[in-house]
């Protein structure tokens, strides 16, 4: 590899490359933090069903033995009704017909191209909530709804520092068919590699797992066309569609922030069904 290829990928895991990543800091800051505004509703959000189930299953719970009825007497179960999921507020709308416009990159997008729900997805490799709605929400929401031919889940990059976005063009760099996987393990893997000393060699060893070699790995690194294009989904989702933080959804054009639960998006993907 030449000295300037060398450089390219030394300043892309160093914080050097992406100078257009400058522009959305601060709200990068925020969520490093895990003080984001954004974020707040939606976890509170979560919590409710969570309290009142248990709520109901403790009440339903006979206090003492001296309750028993006598025999052959016929005792009313308790029905405590669930606890109805508080949906998530909208944080406005965008025009569908524009958000779908092809952009810089191929769409990674999962469901039938009809199904009458759609969800894009912008996130960051580097994004805690990120990582906790793809490893706790998504497969359920994967097998309910995309696998069944209701929704239609698109991926979008938003990188929100040189990691993420190295994690990104690798992801893009995997074989066909392995975009998903290869940012399913990244977030699973998500702390050795995102908070390590060395983000480059953490990065290499999780791309070994993926098939890479070292020479693949460093080809992908310093493709600066590829970094150009992952940095214009960026700027265009920022720029056209107002997104600001990480997670943020678009489910049939309306705009909301932050992580959700199964209960949540199931409720939310209900509501436009």
């Amino acid at each position: 590899m030449s000295a300037s290829a060398m450089n390219l990928t030394k300043r892309l895991l160093s914080g050097a490359a992406i100078a257009t990543v400058a522009l959305v800091l601060a709200a990068c800051s925020d969520e490093k933090k895990e003080t984001a505004s954004t974020t707040a509703p939606t976890e509170t959000a979560a919590k409710p069903a969570t309290d009142a189930t248990t709520t109901g299953s403790t009440t339903a719970t006979p206090a003492s033995s001296e309750a028993k009825p006598a025999a052959g007497t016929e005792v009313a179960q308790s029905t405590t009704a669930p606890a109805k999921v508080e949906l998530p507020s909208s944080e406005g709308s965008v025009d569908q017909a524009k958000l779908l416009e092809p952009g810089a990159l191929p769409e990674m997008a999962l469901g039938e191209a009809n199904a009458p729900v759609t969800i894009v997805e912008y996130m960051s490799m580097t994004c805690p909530h990120c990582a906790a709605f793809h490893n706790e929400t998504f497969e359920a929401i994967k097998t309910k709804y995309i696998d069944s031919g209701k929704v239609r889940f698109i991926v979008r990059e938003f990188p929100f520092d040189p990691r993420a976005a190295a994690a990104f063009m690798l992801a893009r760099c995997a074989p066909e068919g392995q975009y998903f996987p290869m940012i399913s393990m990244l977030f699973k893997q998500q702390q050795q590699w995102a908070a390590a000393q060395n983000g480059r060699d953490a990065l290499l060893q999780m791309s070994k797992l993926a098939g890479f070699t070292q020479e693949s790995f460093e080809a992908c690194l310093t493709n600066q066309k590829l970094l150009d294009d992952v940095n214009s989904v960026m700027q265009r989702g920022a720029k056209d569609f107002g997104v600001k933080a990480t997670p943020t959804f678009f489910v049939n054009g309306e705009h909301y922030s932050g992580d959700m639960s199964v209960d949540v998006m199931s409720a939310l993907i209900d509501s436009k069904l």
